[in-house]
């Protein structure tokens, strides 16, 4: 079947991933469904099929598809009544979407004749900060937090269903997403060096991967689409991992504002955030966190489209036009 001819449902259609999946499918002829709750809004061309949640979802909502990208996920929960609960009422929070409802909607996929089902997952399943090397997926998954736990828990507990009922998965587990329109530290980030303000990065040259969102959803289709990827599990980057002041600085030339970093030594910054109770914001800036993804360009033939300075380029242009709001 011709590109043209595919339709792929998209759950979280409606989020910063989810639009741009959209937007690459639609640029590729790609028919795009959206799985979204009543009042989310989607990218113009998406047809929206509303849904009550994952958990009760029904096979008629992916009539019609021949893959699904499952991006539907709980990500914060610090405000809920459950996170001011026990630790365990607080992973069962995620458990309930991101194990239960992805199980739940690939059943539902199945039984509409659904194929191929990609999971989106994330790179804490491995954990927060790597082994003095880039993460592979062979390593073994040690999550950091709650929400770590639920992404290792669905993407073991996914692979057996594929295997058990012949659908085909594919999982996806990127690094930090960036891209126009992200939000929460990126954006803090533009914000504060499009002021002037001081960051007290200069001294830190632990290196991060990235991932930029169209790069992303690059990644992402490719498995909705290749033979190949069936039954595997793929790291998606931009393919080169800057230090935080690289970062800092790239960001500040498409700002257009110098960005100013202080030397601060990494020890001196942690001891603070431990009188400040700050510690793992601190701990996700001074310690490294890259991630090999020669595997997915190996197997599928996957190369970014976007180079990391033009990921960088897009987003800032983006900041600027809408002054991060």
């Amino acid at each position: 079947m011709s590109e043209t001819g595919r339709r792929i449902a998209i759950t979280g259609a409606n989020g910063f991933v989810g639009r741009a999946v959209s937007r690459a499918l639609l640029a590729r002829g790609i028919g795009a469904t959206g799985l979204v709750r009543r009042g989310a809004a989607c990218e113009a061309g998406v047809d929206i099929r509303h849904i009550d949640g994952l958990e009760s979802i029904a096979p008629d909502a992916f009539a019609g598809c021949d893959a699904v990208i499952h991006l539907a996920a709980r990500v914060h929960v610090m405000t809920d009544a459950a996170a001011q609960k026990t630790s365990e009422a607080l992973l069962n929070a995620y458990r309930a979407v991101n194990v239960e409802g992805t199980l739940a909607a690939a059943e539902a996929a199945r039984r509409a004749g659904v194929t191929r089902f990609v999971l989106m997952s994330s790179i804490k399943a491995l954990g927060e900060s790597d082994p003095g090397r880039p993460f592979t997926e062979d390593d073994a998954r040690d999550p950091p937090d709650a929400y770590g736990v639920s992404k290792a828990e669905a993407e073991v507990q996914l692979l057996e269903f594929g295997s058990r009922t012949g659908l085909e998965v594919a999982i996806v587990r990127p690094p930090l997403v960036y891209g126009p329109g992200v939000r929460a530290n990126f954006l803090a980030m533009m914000r504060a060096i499009a002021r002037g303000m001081p960051l007290p990065l200069g001294a830190i040259d632990a290196r991060r991967s990235l991932v930029s969102a169209d790069n992303l959803a690059s990644a992402t289709i490719e498995c909705a689409l290749n033979p190949a990827a069936a039954g595997r599990l793929f790291h998606v980057t931009d393919g080169y991992d800057p230090s935080v002041a690289e970062l800092a600085r790239k960001l500040g030339e498409h700002l257009g504002k110098r960005a100013r970093l202080v030397p601060v030594p990494a020890g001196l910054l942690r001891g603070v955030a431990r009188v400040v109770g700050k510690t793992a914001q601190i701990d996700r800036l001074t310690g490294s966190l890259r991630v090999d993804s020669h595997r997915i360009c190996d197997t599928l033939g996957w190369q970014a489209p976007q180079s990391l300075d033009e990921g960088l380029a897009a987003t800032a242009a983006w900041f600027r036009s809408t002054r991060g709001q």
